[in-house]
């Protein structure tokens, strides 16, 4: 390969990681889920699973770019404390292996079209929702909480609900209370899951001036915030029977509320950062479990 093709492949290796695809992943299964459970619940009768195959295209294309976009404009303006922190300064902008310039009109960009594209190949809620999602990130989170109260993830949190609700207004064309209920099990998970890492980064953060709660607070207090919203998180999970899930997903959500619980009660115990990071690994895949069984939920549903 010559040079200016390794340069090439580089910086788009570079692009890949600024738009951070592992949460651009969890999103994007997040609305692709919800897009296919929403169909139990369409007004239409026995068509569990029967969707668009181009509005689905279309939807994790539109979801991927919004992610992507948001997720950009995010280290654009994180520049400035990413390069003290040990986790990021090796990231594309403070690294100096990209233009932060170049990062915001990608990110600009990606965004832009994201919405576009959702507008003339979704519907006008579901592109709403994206937009929502887009918004919450880029100003909500980023430019206004994140370095000024510590609350900033648990009220940015709904960032990540956005995209399950697009998901579901891709099918239902709006959003009703199951689907408003089922995206808001993302702000729910969000803070204690982003808390046991703020927890193992506590140092770094400190180092930035970024008042996350363990900082502010310490580790103990911010681990018994972990482990009274794993409490409330449990029983929220499983009231959504009541709303019209199934039993398939009743059973998922225990077992995987119960188990994530667990390692928060160990976290409360010994709020050490090994055990915040360990809390952080196991509990990480508890979003995408409970998004996948409520969409085979909607295909295998049985109610007692």
């Amino acid at each position: 390969m010559s040079l200016s093709g390794r340069v090439e492949s580089s910086a788009i290796k570079d692009y890949i990681e600024v738009s951070k695809p592992r949460i651009v992943i969890v999103l994007v299964i997040t609305a692709v889920t919800s897009m296919l459970a929403a169909t139990r619940f369409d007004g239409t009768p026995n068509t569990a699973w029967d969707i668009s195959g181009w509005k689905l295209l279309f939807l994790i294309i539109s979801g991927s770019l919004s992610s992507m976009g948001a997720s950009a404009i995010n280290q654009f303006y994180d520049k400035n404390i990413d390069n003290l922190m040990g986790r990021t300064a090796k990231r594309p902008i403070p690294s100096g292996r990209l233009r932060a310039n170049n990062v915001l009109i990608y990110g600009l960009a990606l965004c832009v079209i994201s919405v576009v594209l959702a507008w003339f190949t979704l519907n006008p809620m579901a592109t709403f929702m994206i937009g929502l999602g887009i918004f919450f990130y880029v100003v909500i989170y980023t430019l206004l909480l994140k370095r000024r109260t510590v609350w900033n993830i648990v009220i940015g949190g709904f960032a990540g609900s956005a995209a399950a609700m697009a998901g579901w207004a891709t099918t239902t064309n709006s959003i009703d209370v199951l689907g408003f209920l089922v995206g808001w099990i993302v702000f729910m998970w969000t803070p204690p899951h982003f808390w046991c890492l703020a927890i193992k980064q506590r140092e770094e953060y400190s180092k930035a001036k970024v008042p996350m709660l363990p900082v502010i607070y310490g580790n103990q207090v911010t681990a018994k915030y972990i482990f009274i919203n794993s409490l409330i998180l449990i029983p929220y999970s499983l009231s959504l029977y009541f709303f019209g899930l199934g039993v398939l997903y009743l059973g998922v959500a225990a077992v995987s509320g119960s188990l994530m619980t667990l390692y928060h009660y160990k976290l409360l115990k010994n709020p050490t950062p090994e055990l915040a990071w360990k809390a952080y690994k196991v509990t990480a895949p508890y979003l995408v479990i409970i998004f996948v069984a409520i969409a085979l939920d909607s295909l295998w549903y049985f109610r007692f």
